[in-house]
């Protein structure tokens, strides 16, 4: 999730401290693999926390970015804000991992919506789930 991040960040201009963060916290506080429909809100919290005792370092805006895409990943659809639509893009490019190929009009950017970026993205996705299989 982190390069697909990165990756589009790279082409969009998203702020990639934010993008990186945020596959840090974004699924930090799931309580499960299925149905968990506050992890994110959960997860914005915790990284608010972590801002508080200084074990992440980034600006209060950036902090202020990371809680709203937290927040929103699970329930929102788009953002107008580049690195906020950047996160959720990363995010939802990494479904192969569960099984599930991102539809492109659900992805919120130009970058994402690409078909290299799409198949890319599902590579690594599906390499990452062949390793763990046999660990």
């Amino acid at each position: 999730m982190r390069r697909n991040g990165l990756d589009l960040a790279a082409i969009n201009g998203a702020n990639t401290r934010v993008v990186e963060l945020f596959a840090l916290f974004h699924d930090s506080c799931r309580h499960n693999e299925d149905r968990d429909p506050d992890h994110g809100p959960r997860a914005a919290i915790f990284a608010q926390l972590c801002f508080e005792e200084g074990f992440i370092r980034c600006s209060e805006v950036e902090l202020e970015t990371l809680q709203a895409a937290c927040y929103g990943h699970t329930h929102e659809r788009n953002s107008p804000d580049i690195t906020i639509a950047t996160c959720w893009d990363a995010d939802r490019l990494d479904l192969p991992r569960v099984g599930i190929m991102p539809a492109p009009h659900r992805l919120c950017t130009d970058a994402a919506r690409d078909p290299d970026m799409i198949d890319q993205a599902r590579i690594r996705a599906e390499n990452l789930v062949d390793k763990t299989l046999y660990y």
